[in-house]
């Protein structure tokens, strides 16, 4: 059988642990096999990571802007114990967050929705996507912490020299402060990125913040993204037939627990980080979902939402058997096959990254899954399957296909 050949290359991160391991694996038996894989490589394990002094991280990025896709593995974000444990020269930020930054990004999480794993929310038929921003607010935020009575104002001095100041708090003890901003062009991003990809998947739009009560931060988001939809978006959300809306954070949490699913909810910073793990957690496994960073002019980076499975790696190492699961890296790659073969009008790809999605769930609903699975199923005789294991059988099906 002849391979599927490609025209542009994807951009190719590498990572870390067990799952640089399974990168290697799906790539022998899952793409190699059937696909003239054409890819730039960058390495960012954090050992060459830290020889290139995080460079690599910046090329990755770069080169993600120059060819539109890119695929990457998990990596690991130091702290203080793999400083030790890697020698590190120092403690070389997320090279998620680099890449975000340099793409300006907004984060898209999806649940990866199989026969046989079920919603704790028995009403979720369809996956439920997150749309998280990914600037400011308390990730950039600046602390206080008062030890007794004081004025408390925040306090801005514009570019020629005029102070605006509001009150915060009278203290008459002991407390805390807290500042946090965002920007104007990080929300228009932002809400770019989340009209451009419900266009894109045809999927309707939800925004909630809480504008009652932040009259001005919160509705600063709501009216931009209001603004926006109504001057560059709303026409073509009406012939694509989808919607988009605005409500409250809490009256969203309320309507996503009675819904079907089948759309996205676009959260804040914070809300998106609490509620992608409150929906993953929800349909099955973190291991069950997909991620992908879009930026606003239309650029793609697809991975697994996952770490890097270190307790794993750690057995690996010792020559031991692992039961390691693979689907969301699978569907990383697959995203980026999709996205290549369809910026490149590539069916051949787009098709092959359809029925190698297709294939890894029909293994699983055959009964045939790794460990973390098995516990959750309802399926019943079920076949536990080492990680290799499960990456051949699936191999197995998409040929049997």
């Amino acid at each position: 059988m002849s391979k599927i050949q490609m025209t542009t290359p994807l951009v190719e991160m590498d990572g870390d642990e067990m799952t640089r391991i399974l990168w290697e694996m799906i790539k022998k038996e899952l793409l190699l096999p059937f696909v003239d894989l054409k890819t730039e490589y960058y390495d960012l394990g954090l050992t060459y990571r830290n020889e290139t002094n995080d460079q690599v991280t910046v090329d990755s990025a770069n080169a993600t802007l120059k060819y539109g896709v890119a695929v990457k593995c998990a990596t690991i974000t130091p702290n203080a114990a793999r400083m030790t444990e890697y020698n590190l020269k120092e403690m070389w930020k997320s090279p998620n967050g680099t890449i975000r930054a340099m793409l300006d990004g907004t984060v898209f999480r999806t649940p990866i929705v199989v026969k046989g794993i079920e919603p704790c929310v028995k009403n979720w038929k369809k996956p439920i996507t997150l749309a998280r921003h990914a600037y400011g607010d308390v990730y950039k935020n600046t602390e206080i912490k008062v030890e007794g009575p004081g004025r408390a104002e925040l306090v801005f001095t514009s570019a020629d020299g005029k102070e605006t100041r509001e009150l915060i708090h009278e203290f008459t003890g002991a407390g805390i402060l807290q500042g946090v901003h965002n920007t104007d062009k990080s929300i228009e991003s932002f809400a770019r990125a989340c009209f451009g990809y419900a266009l894109d998947t045809k999927q309707d739009l939800w925004f909630a913040t809480k504008d009652t009560i932040s009259k001005k931060y919160d509705h600063n988001f709501k009216d931009i993204f209001q603004d926006i939809y109504d001057k560059e978006y709303k026409a073509q959300f009406d012939e694509s037939g989808i919607t988009y809306f605005y409500t409250l954070i809490d009256d969203a949490v309320a309507r996503v627990m009675k819904a079907e699913g089948g759309f996205i909810w676009a959260c804040k910073n914070y809300d998106g980080d609490v509620m992608s793990d409150m929906v993953s957690s929800a349909f099955g496994s973190l291991a069950m979902m997909t991620s992908v960073l879009v930026s606003p002019s239309g650029v793609y980076e697809y991975e697994a939402a996952h770490g890097t499975v270190q307790r794993h790696y750690y057995k690996h190492l010792k020559g031991e058997e692992t039961s390691t699961n693979s689907v969301a890296t699978i569907f990383a790659w697959t995203g980026a096959l999709r996205k290549r073969g369809e910026l490149d009008e590539n069916k051949e790809l787009t098709v092959f990254a359809d029925k190698l999605e297709k294939a890894t769930l029909s293994t699983i609903e055959s009964g045939k899954m790794t460990k973390d699975l098995a516990l959750i199923t309802s399926l019943k005789d079920v076949t536990v399957l080492s990680s290799e294991g499960f990456i051949k059988a699936i191999r197995e099906t998409f040929e049997a296909m």
